[in-house]
């Protein structure tokens, strides 16, 4: 559902004490106090003017969707979760007021020549390991790791055992196929798992366990497929998407501040501040 703004927040002081209001409308002192639990600050001030900032501009955008009557329709996303009428006013009220052009193709061409390093397929590896399970209590943890380290001193005599020792001693599925984890790419691991991959030699087993939170593992990396280039066809609607959004979220701020410097704003000012829609 839509949730409420993060705003960037002005380092004054804070006088709580002062009354949020847009046109009139007081937004309470409680509200804002349930509001601040949304936003994340470096202080507790700092939360306060975001949430006071969120509740106004909240508030401004509902005052002119029912100036422009608009009839609220919620909508369900996808888990079947209903908006509410003030959620859904907000965003029917950003839908038909602010328009944004499609990017062409050379604006998308253009990102593309530029930023030619960002439209690559990502990397692949060709793993295999031998998991030994750590556990939580520090001395098990201690074993496991000794363990570990004899797995490898092992490898390091007779590197061809590694299948072998993997379907003895791996804590992993994989440990019943030589301890193939096949190709995996990024997100297919834990990021600890796949830091080190990017980080261990290709061809023979890793100089020490890769630690995670199952435990220590012995690894080695067959191969290492880089990534390709992409053409421009394959990277063109990625770059769309993104021109899209960025020029929508430059034009939602700049119909805030028409709508602020229509507004009386006390207590709470607005520059830059963007969408309930725009997290």
């Amino acid at each position: 559902m839509v949730s409420l703004l993060n705003s960037v927040p002005s380092r004054r002081k804070v006088d709580r004490v002062r009354p949020v209001r847009v046109n009139g409308v007081t937004i309470s002192r409680a509200a804002i106090a349930r509001e601040v639990q949304n936003h994340k600050a470096e202080t507790p001030a700092d939360a306060w003017i975001k949430a006071s900032r969120a509740l106004a501009v909240r508030e401004l955008l509902l005052q002119e969707a029912r100036r422009l009557a608009i009839v609220p329709e919620p909508a369900r996303d996808a888990e079947g979760r209903r908006e509410t009428d003030d959620e859904a006013l907000v965003r029917q009220l950003i839908a038909q007021e602010v328009k944004t052009p499609e990017p062409s193709d050379a604006e998308c061409r253009r990102i593309f020549e530029t930023q030619r390093a960002r439209f690559t397929s990502p990397p692949l590896w060709e793993v295999r390991h031998i998991l030994v399970p750590g556990g939580q209590d520090p001395a098990a943890r201690a074993d496991a790791q000794a363990k570990a380290r004899a797995i490898l001193e092992e490898l390091t005599l007779a590197p061809d055992r590694f299948g072998a020792l993997a379907s003895a001693y791996s804590a992993c599925p994989s440990g019943k196929v030589g301890g193939s984890l096949g190709q995996i790419g990024p997100g297919q691991t834990v990021p600890e798992f796949e830091e080190a991959l990017a980080k261990l030699p290709v061809g023979a087993v890793g100089p020490e366990p890769v630690v995670t939170r199952y435990g220590f593992h012995v690894v080695l990396v067959d191969r290492r497929i880089d990534g390709k280039a992409l053409p421009f066809e394959m990277a063109r609607e990625a770059i769309a998407r993104w021109l899209t959004e960025r020029v929508f979220r430059t034009a939602v701020r700049q119909y805030i501040g028409l709508l602020a410097g229509r507004a009386t704003l006390e207590g709470v000012e607005l520059d830059g501040a963007t969408s309930p829609l725009l997290q």
